[in-house]
């Protein structure tokens, strides 16, 4: 699995553009939750399913704050799949490693 990072909404865009299969990270950093999804991220792309896919992390502190509002984004962590750039399912809050593969293989 490819990881990205996007510190700005162009770079957000050109992701989505950029990757078929895309899954997003949004984060901030004092967030314990956001820490957990980052290990079940880690141990997801050792699954057969994470194949292929591209990581993208966007951190709140980076992007800003209305930037997260306007995609509707009511809390972190949000995991997002995107595929061929339109939004194909939000997961609020901590996923789990078998959570993440099951939305992956629902919606890719």
């Amino acid at each position: 699995m490819q990881i990205l990072h996007a510190s700005s909404p162009d770079e957000y865009a050109a992701a989505l553009r950029e990757h078929p299969r895309l899954l997003v990270d949004y984060y901030k950093d004092d967030c314990p939750g956001c820490r957990m999804l980052d290990m079940s991220l880690q141990k997801f792309a050792a699954d057969p399913g994470a194949e292929g896919l591209a990581l993208l992390k966007v951190k709140l502190e980076t992007v800003g704050e209305d930037f997260f509002r306007g995609l509707g984004l009511r809390q972190t962590p949000t995991l997002a799949l995107f595929r061929d750039g339109a939004e194909a399912a939000r997961l609020p809050g901590f996923q789990s490693p078998p959570q993440i593969a099951q939305a992956v293989a629902a919606h890719f």
